[in-house]
């Protein structure tokens, strides 16, 4: 600790010692709700999930296009059960001024929805997500936006500090106990936000309490801090699968390793004032972490470059298998999305799956259509995933499908253009049933196609957020529609996709980027139709080599074995 550190935490620490503050009665418990429609679906199980937990604080994030009304239930249950509900909001760029008063809105949507709720009904607390880090102006001008989020974190306080009763937190990466504040020499941003606040949840997202960058390591400075201010501090951890950087989660180790973990935390933090207990990310994470303990398959996270392709027509699936496999060991191919015929027995489309088993090929089961994003299109939707989990039931552990593909491109509907944000709303909700219902008792993967023009579009209700964004984070991987015949060079694959690829690097998920091979007619620069075969795999070679630095980047996909197969060379 820095020599003005040590005097600053000196004082603090002798004016508690004259003054005195209280620590916590009772350990709390958090955890995150990101998806707030959770809460009407899953509330039971939510509430159930949290007694047998022991979680006495929920961050949940506020859908505000939702009227109050819908909040009431959850929030009156959760209190009969000694929960406390915290409103939870965020967004990288809410740290800067520009962005303020839809930091501020969140405020004020809690005041206006507390003072016409019942008291069993109100919220307890706001809590701040907010990773400016995540910012490109992050690496080109820190300073100035360490001024900014600072300048809006003390607006955001006093503001909140005019609602009676209403807890103030926010999360705090635990790498800022050496990150000066600007105009505020000696002060470092963990001192300033812990004082801030009325406290702050640590994200020490590490495997293990020992070790020099163990969870006890990393915690130290800010505690040390916080017992000082008389300020509480949660520590929490991470359930999220995190390919490339397992250490930073519990998903390898399961839940009773984690529980081991935290009540080690609990023992060697304890000593501090300020250790107000530990929260677990989150809890879809976490409840999924103990129902993928011994799962009928896993979704695959993949150590090496993945290369696909699709199989549109299950008649050839079923009588061409071997002329498939063939084509996919002479192509290098390991991964084929096959569209599935539901009419047809399972027996149907064991050999396919087996045989490219055998081969080191994941085949996903797909289905789609535009009507799929409407909600008249659900039942159509989830009768795929039904058939694809009876099957699998079934089916000998080499014959199961990986995972569930969906092609569904509702822009093609007059609806889209007529109401593009409707039918945004309804294929969100959509996908959430697909996610949830295909991961309901075992562990499918789940991913979509996903065109590259759609990164424009917001989460309707969210302006924070773009709905490529949201669609990348639903799922275990996306295949990414880059339909262009070059890599590098402006409107080239490379330049296309950044924004997804920075999308996927930030949420820890796999992107698949999918070329076009099929004679098009937009234009001689969608398709490699024209340039053949060799000409799409040195482009593709290029392509793995610009973004061979971003860990998302999982492979490359080719529309579609029927073209492929045919095209010149």
């Amino acid at each position: 600790m820095k020599q003005s550190r040590f005097l600053y935490v000196l004082l603090c620490a002798t004016a508690s010692i004259l003054f005195g503050f209280s620590s916590p009665d009772k350990p709390k418990k958090a955890t995150w709700i990101w998806q707030a429609e959770l809460i009407d679906a899953k509330r039971q199980d939510i509430l159930g999930f949290a007694e047998q937990n022991g979680i006495t604080t929920i961050y949940l994030r506020i859908d505000r296009q939702k009227p109050f009304a819908y909040y009431h239930p959850f929030i009156k249950e959760a209190h009969a059960a000694g929960i406390k509900v915290h409103a939870l909001g965020g967004h990288p760029a809410w740290a800067l001024a520009g962005h303020r008063e839809r930091m501020l809105g969140l405020l004020d949507w809690v005041s206006r929805y507390n003072s016409g709720a019942d008291v069993t009904e109100r919220i307890d607390g706001v809590h701040l997500d907010i990773e400016p880090y995540l910012l490109p102006e992050w690496s080109s001008d820190q300073a100035e936006v360490l001024r900014q989020w600072t300048a809006n974190m003390k607006a955001f306080v006093e503001q909140a500090n005019r609602e009676p009763g209403l807890e103030a937190s926010a999360d705090l990466a635990v790498w800022f106990d050496d990150t000066p504040v600007p105009g505020i020499p000696g002060t470092t941003l963990s001192e300033w936000m812990i004082d801030s606040f009325d406290h702050v949840t640590l994200m020490a997202y590490r495997d293990s309490v020992d070790g020099p960058n163990g969870i006890e390591a990393l915690v130290k400075d800010e505690l040390g801090i916080a017992d000082a201010l008389g300020k509480q501090v949660l520590v929490a951890v991470n359930a999220k699968e995190m390919p490339g950087q397992r250490h930073t989660s519990f998903f390898e180790e399961g839940p009773e390793a984690m529980d081991r973990q935290l009540d080690l935390v609990a023992e060697r933090l304890g000593e501090h004032p300020s250790f107000a207990g530990t929260a677990i990310h989150d809890y879809r994470y976490w409840k999924s972490l103990g129902e993928t303990e011994t799962p009928p398959i896993q979704p695959p996270t993949h150590d090496k470059p993945l290369l696909g392709t699709y199989v549109w027509h299950a008649d050839v699936a079923i009588s061409q298998a071997d002329e498939i496999l063939s084509f996919a060991k002479q192509e290098g191919i390991n991964l084929l999305y096959v569209r599935l015929d539901l009419e047809q027995p399972f027996e149907a489309y064991r050999e396919l799956v087996g045989k490219a088993a055998d081969a080191g090929i994941e085949v996903h089961a797909m289905g789609g259509h535009p009507i799929w994003a409407l909600e008249a299109g659900r039942e159509r939707m989830l009768k795929l995933v039904r058939y694809v989990k009876a099957y699998n039931r079934s089916a000998a552990p080499q014959e199961q499908f990986r995972g569930i593909h969906l092609d569904i491109e509702p822009y093609v509907l007059p609806l889209w253009r007529e109401d593009p944000e409707g039918v945004l709303k309804q294929w969100m909700a959509n996908i959430e049933a697909f996610v949830s219902e295909s991961k309901e008792g075992g562990s499918l993967a789940t991913s979509s196609d996903l065109a590259v023009w759609l990164d424009r579009f917001h989460v309707p209700g969210d302006p924070d957020m773009s709905f490529s964004k949201w669609m990348i984070e639903q799922h275990d991987h996306i295949t990414l529609m880059a339909f262009r015949d070059r890599a590098e060079g402006p409107g080239g694959i490379a330049a296309i996709v950044q924004d997804e690829v920075r999308f996927a690097n930030e949420l820890g998920k796999e992107l698949i980027i999918a070329v076009e091979m099929k004679k098009s007619g937009e234009g001689d620069y969608v398709s490699f139709h024209e340039e053949g075969k060799a000409e799409m795999r040195r482009q593709l070679d290029m392509l793995s080599g610009i973004l061979a630095e971003h860990p998302a980047y999982t492979g490359n996909a080719v529309h579609a074995y029927e073209y492929w197969k045919g095209a010149k060379d």
